[in-house]
C-alpha cells in the first residue's frame, strides 16, 4: 500500500515547525527515489526552507484527496530534510527528477544566482493509514499501522 500511494500521488504535505513550535504545512510537488528519499524544488527564503534549515527534522503525509470516506489510504513519514549542497546536485538530478510529470531543473538552475534550490527529505520512519474495513488489516477502526517500503 504505502508503494502504491507514494507512486500514485505528485504532492506530498510537508510538515515543518516554526520557531514558536507552531507546525507549518506546506503541500510541494515531489519525486521520490527508492521510496526513501523525496525531493522537491522550492526557494531558500520559503517559510518551510527556513524552518527546515533550523530545525531539519519533518513530517510528511502522501494521500489520495478524491478516495472516498472510509476508503483511503495514507502514507506517514517521518524524515531528516534539508537542501542539497551545491557540489552534491550533479549527483543527485538524475533521481531528483527522474519522472515525466514536473519540470525537469539542471544544476545551473538551481545555483545560488537564480534562487531555486534542490531539498530533499530522508525517511527515517513510516507508518500507512489503514481503513477500519480493509480486508487484511482493518481493526474494525481507522488505524496507523508501521510499514516499510524500501523493503
Amino acid at each position: 500500500m504505502a508503494r502504491r500511494v507514494i507512486d500514485g500521488n505528485t504532492y506530498m504535505v510537508l510538515g515543518t515547525l516554526d520557531p514558536d513550535g507552531q507546525p507549518r504545512l506546506s503541500p510541494v510537488f515531489y519525486t521520490a527515489a527508492r521510496y526513501g528519499d523525496f525531493y522537491w524544488v522550492s526557494r531558500p527564503d520559503a517559510h518551510h526552507s527556513r524552518n527546515l534549515a533550523e530545525r531539519p527534522h519533518a513530517q510528511i503525509v502522501i494521500f489520495d484527496s478524491r478516495r472516498r470516506p472510509g476508503e483511503g489510504e495514507a502514507v506517514y513519514i517521518a524524515a531528516d530534510a534539508g537542501e542539497i549542497p551545491q557540489e552534491k546536485l550533479s549527483d543527485v538530478v538524475g533521481e531528483a527528477f527522474r519522472t515525466d510529470a514536473g519540470t525537469q531543473f539542471s544544476p545551473e538552475e538551481l545555483s545560488r544566482e537564480v534562487g531555486l534550490r534542490l531539498y530533499v527529505a530522508r525517511a527515517t520512519a513510516y507508518e500507512v493509514h489503514v481503513p477500519g474495513g480493509h480486508p487484511t488489516n482493518g481493526r474494525g477502526y481507522d488505524s496507523r499501522q508501521a510499514a516499510d517500503p524500501t523493503a
